[in-house]
Formats: structure tokens, sequence, C-alpha cells
């Protein structure tokens, strides 16, 4: 079943857009804190998302560009604004489509199944992971914080990846060691620790410090 995250104001309107969707087996959430939409993101994982431009704190265009950073999920804005130079905007902003209201609702549903057999039909169905606002794409192998692409080697990308899956459990040096090299045999721990200490000065120069933490004797963590 597809998810699908509408980010509107106007409870009417996104209740009556979550009830024929339904009709169609779509799972559907509503954003209720227009504060941090990102974290409706993470959390839900939608396939797509429909967003408005008029919303409260920051509008829908910085909500479009802060996805952008960490996702290529589908948006289509839903917008009574639907002058040419919105449009225009929207569009190169990153969105994939603009529906302006008033809509009849066959149409909008229509070209939401639409863009979902258009991206799914060839997807991965990747997910992003977040802690403390670095988003960790696994379709694509990038962590972003503040807009920042952050460079990983491929065994910093495995280690960081089962730390998050974890978040808040201590993971095992050697479920580490499993992870990156499929064996415990053969393989020298302090490469592991070389591993770990790189990631850890890459994460503290981009801001963000003791992101992982030692649990002597037991492995290492992000903490929940």
């Amino acid at each position: 079943m597809y998810r699908m995250l509408i980010v509107e104001d106007d409870r009417s309107i996104a209740e009556t857009i979550r009830e024929q969707a339904q009709m169609w087996d779509l799972d559907v959430r509503l954003t209720e804190d227009f504060r941090n939409v990102l974290t409706d993101y993470t959390e839900y994982q939608p396939h797509i998302i429909l967003l408005d431009i008029g919303l409260p704190f920051y509008d829908g265009y910085y909500w479009c560009s802060e996805l952008r950073r960490i996702s290529r999920v589908p948006i289509i804005f839903i917008s009574s604004a639907s002058d040419n130079m919105n449009i225009v905007m929207a569009m190169n902003m990153g969105a994939d489509d603009f529906i302006a209201k008033p809509f009849d609702g066959n149409v909008l549903i229509a070209k939401i199944q639409a863009l979902l057999r258009r991206t799914y039909d060839f997807s991965s169905g990747a997910l992003i992971l977040e802690h403390r606002g670095a988003f960790l794409n696994t379709g694509d192998d990038t962590l972003v914080f503040e807009g920042k692409s952050i460079s990983l080697s491929k065994n910093e990308y495995r280690i960081l990846l089962c730390l998050m899956e974890n978040k808040g459990k201590i993971v095992s040096r050697e479920k580490l060691m499993e992870r990156l090299w499929k064996t415990q045999q053969f393989v020298d721990e302090n490469t592991l620790t070389v591993n770990v200490n790189r990631l850890r000065k890459k994460l503290d120069a981009a801001g963000l410090p003791n992101f992982i933490t030692t649990r002597t004797g037991l492995g290492y963590l992000v903490e929940a």
C-alpha cells in the first residue's frame, strides 16, 4: 500500500482528500505540526507528498526545497495561487506536478496514481533514516546535514547505516564486523576502530559531535 503525506493547513480540504484517497487503498497521513514537516516525512516515509504553498510558519516552497535536499520523493503542489509565476516556481523548486484549487477529486487521484506508477515501477524503495537533523539516504548512500552532503566511504556508510537502523541499541563490534566484511575471521579489530574514528571525525567536522557513543566492552550506539 502506498503512503501519502498531505501537508495542507485547511483541515476540510485535507480530510476530503484523505477520504477519497483511502477509497483507492492509499494510506494517508495529515501533517499536524507545520514547524516540523521533515519529522513527519522521516517518521512516515511517504511514497508521495501533497504540498500546499500557503502554510503556517514556512511556506510550501521552503519545505519543497528542504525535502529536495534529502529525497527525490514525488511532490505535487496543490494551491489556489495558480498563476504562471507560482507554477513555474514550484516546478523549479523540484515539484513533479501542480494542481490548482479548486480541483476535481477524481482528477487529483488519477494524477497521484499516474505519478506513483511512473516513480515506483522502477524504484528500489529506498528509505531515509534521520538522527539529530542528519539524513542518511539508503538509495544513494548519502548523508546530508543542514543542506550539505557529507562524503562517506563504503565502510563508513555501512557502519552508520547499521547504527542508525538500531538507534537506541548497542551494536556489538562483532555485529559491525560481520556487516562490513561478512565474517569475523582474518580481520584485524583495529581496522574497525580506524573506520569508526574516521567516521567520527567527519561527523564532528560537519557539526555533529558525539553522534556515535562508545560503550566500553560492549560496542557502539547512536542514542535515541
